[in-house]
């Protein structure tokens, strides 16, 4: 930096002192060390330009930090990224569904653009991410986790894997809702993509050694991943929080920077206020009858029993793959097979003329989210000849004759097993939209049959009040999903994206209830049963697959002793240490024979005292010239694994020693830490 600020006075030097130099090199007409390759083209622009991104830097850093400039940037870029992404998809189903219709009159060659067209872009995603970057297949969501919980994984962050995560989810999302996937993980893991690279942009910026604010730039970037999937911070904030181990006060300042710049382009222009992402109608004078809690609560148990069949159904199907011989080989040597196989299955089954006109079938997922949300009862619009049928919704539910509710029944029934294979799908796809559809499909259900049962409305205070279907379709869809993931953040988004706050307390309560009965019996969630299937170093999803984590000791994992230096060392001792150790914190010893911990030396400091002249370090000792840094937290080999990981997410990279009785036994650190849940996670 003072190099570049001093280059104009050295260059005027350098004119005056080497005027021979410069009839040497005729098309240089200034001369600095800076231009020391005659080499380089343009040498005084890029002075020039080095200059001013100096000055800029220096009045940039003067109002904040540069990391905040690097939320805002984040904020911007995933707004773009998933605009873009909408508008791609938008324009590739707007061209089947114009095929489709071209063809009508026509069942054979209909069936094949309903089938052919979603089964070769799937075979094109999966073909494409194998290719590209194996590590871009699934949602990401459990590598993320892991990555949030400290353990590193630069594979899953690098250029090509976000390039073909990118590519491969538009693909897939334009397959449409034949194959039931979405986009929230695949999102969130491209926004903490994002987010790791603009950090490292910000470490270059301010010549720092270390990036320090890279694991915060990653808690930013999973929340502002789910923000700008569905326009809601403050759900997007809440899912970060559940999805990090450890989640400080400032990371909510930081989020809220990207977060409100993430949203804003969600929204309208046209529009004087901000809008929910799906429109309701909900009566706001009386939304719900009192009673209806009990309705409610009796939802969230049925919520709770319908997630814990399909996680049964998700780890059976996991376990399937990884032991069947012909899926194995299937999954390793022809995915783009199996992914164009798997769709065409799918995309029969929803065909409109066969089983899919009693599922919506030409509804995408936004339209069946939105249908299902109606507050309109269904039941009696259909039973009411009189009533004129709007196009939307029920016209898509009811287009087979038959009635309101054995669409939704076989809706169910079908798409139960429908999402079960569609994870097997080896494409960039989200898991958490399908499920929240299901469940708003299950809530409406529900809410139809209390319909039926008090078709005459429900009377308080004298004044009869109709039940709300869409009241119950809103409950299960943050019920179920809460559910499968074991979270209670779903509420808050259902609340957010419907703006329905009037709903905020039977939609609460459905979901506290879903989550007991899932949790129950310690089985693992859907991402857990993914990270424990992928066996990634995740120490939440471990603890539901391996009993005996609780009670395993750290001493159990403790091989051979870590470098160290006595207080006593010499110049030879400590040159022995420096090379055949690569800690930045090196314990020391009051002898080799006590080994009782005085604390700790920097290997910077080591370094330093090394390159001394060797007359000055001969007779010196280490407790001369270094200084013995204490020990602000200490292990015991009793404790256990999960306490030792919990340490080293408060602490960060800091070493921690283990001592038993003052005597050092060992070190921990976060790369023996990944290492010994990496062999917990191959015992299962």
């Amino acid at each position: 930096m003072e190099s570049l600020d001093e280059a104009p006075g050295r260059e005027r030097g350098g004119e005056s002192n080497n005027q021979e130099r410069e009839d040497q090199y005729e098309t240089s007409h200034y001369k600095s060390p800076l231009f020391s390759d005659p080499w380089k083209p343009y040498q005084r622009p890029r002075a020039i330009i080095k200059e001013w991104l100096l000055g800029l830097r220096r009045c940039l850093g003067s109002m904040c930090g540069m990391e905040w400039y690097g939320y805002a940037a984040l904020g911007v870029m995933m707004a773009f990224l998933s605009f873009l992404m909408d508008l791609s998809v938008t324009k590739l189903l707007r061209a089947h569904q114009w095929l489709y219709v071209n063809l009508e009159g026509n069942s054979l060659l209909q069936f094949f653009c309903w089938t052919l067209y979603p089964a070769c872009l799937c075979a094109v995603a999966s073909s494409f991410s194998h290719n590209i970057c194996p590590f871009s297949t699934g949602s990401g969501i459990p590598e993320v986790r892991t990555m949030l919980a400290g353990i590193e994984m630069p594979h899953y962050l690098s250029l090509t894997n976000m390039f073909a995560k990118f590519l491969g989810l538009i693909c897939v999302l334009a397959a449409g809702s034949t194959v039931s996937l979405g986009k929230v993980g695949p999102l969130v893991h491209l926004s903490t993509m994002v987010g790791a690279y603009l950090s490292k942009l910000c470490t270059l910026i301010q010549d720092k050694k270390k990036d320090k604010g890279a694991g915060e730039m990653l808690v930013v970037a999973a929340a502002v991943g789910v923000a700008s999937c569905f326009g809601a911070p403050i759900s997007g904030e809440a899912c970060s929080a559940v999805m990090s181990s450890h989640f400080a006060l400032r990371h909510y300042t930081a989020s809220c920077t990207a977060l409100t710049i993430s949203i804003t382009p969600i929204y309208s222009v046209s529009t004087e206020t901000l809008q929910a992402l799906f429109k309701t109608n909900f009566p706001t004078a009386l939304p719900f009858y009192p009673l209806e809690i009990l309705l409610f609560a009796l939802l969230g148990l049925l919520c709770g029993a319908v997630s814990c069949c399909y996680l049964f159904c998700h780890r059976w199907m996991l376990r399937f793959t990884k032991t069947n011989t012909a899926f194995v080989k299937m999954l390793t040597t022809e995915k783009g097979l199996y992914s164009g196989l798997v769709a065409f299955l799918l995309a029969s089954v929803t065909f409109p003329h066969s089983a899919g006109q009693f599922m919506a079938s030409k509804y995408t997922m936004n339209q069946l989210l939105t249908s299902l949300l109606d507050s309109r009862q269904w039941s009696s619009q259909h039973q009411n000849a009189s009533v004129q049928l709007q196009p939307e919704p029920l016209s898509e539910w009811s287009s087979s004759g038959s009635p309101v509710y054995l669409s939704l029944a076989f809706f169910l029934l079908m798409k139960m097993w429908m999402l079960v294979l569609a994870c097997t799908l080896p494409v960039p796809a989200g898991y958490f939209m399908p499920v929240f559809v299901y469940g708003a499909a299950l809530g409406r259900l529900h809410g139809e049959g209390v319909a039926y049962v008090f078709s005459i409305g429900v009377t308080s205070d004298q004044q009869q009040v109709s039940i709300n279907p869409g009241g119950y379709a809103l409950a299960g869809a943050a019920a179920l999903s809460g559910a499968v993931t074991h979270t209670l953040s779903p509420a808050l988004l259902a609340i957010e994206l419907t703006g329905q706050c009037s709903h905020a307390v039977p939609v609460l309560l459905a979901t506290l209830l879903a989550n007991a009965l899932a949790r129950s019996g310690h089985r693992p969630s859907f991402y857990d049963a993914l990270s424990i299937s992928k066996r990634l170093p995740h120490l939440p999803s471990l603890k539901k697959a391996c009993p005996r984590l609780p009670s395993t000791t750290v001493g159990q994992f403790l091989g051979v002793k870590s470098v160290q230096l006595q207080k006593a060392a010499g110049s030879a001792e400590i040159q022995h240490a420096v090379k055949t150790s690569s800690e930045t914190q090196i314990p020391v010893v009051e002898s080799h024979e006590s080994q009782i911990l005085l604390g700790f030396v920097l290997r910077s400091e080591l370094l330093i005292f090394l390159r001394r002249p060797k007359t000055e370090t001969l007779e010196k000792h280490l407790h001369e010239v270094c200084s013995i840094h204490p020990t602000s937290v200490l292990l015991s080999p009793h404790n256990t694994v999960q306490e030792a990981h919990r340490i080293l997410s408060v602490v960060g990279d800091q070493t921690l020693f283990v001592t038993e009785r003052g005597r050092l036994v060992g070190l921990l650190t976060w790369t023996q830490m990944k290492k010994i849940l990496e062999d917990l996670a191959k015992e299962i």
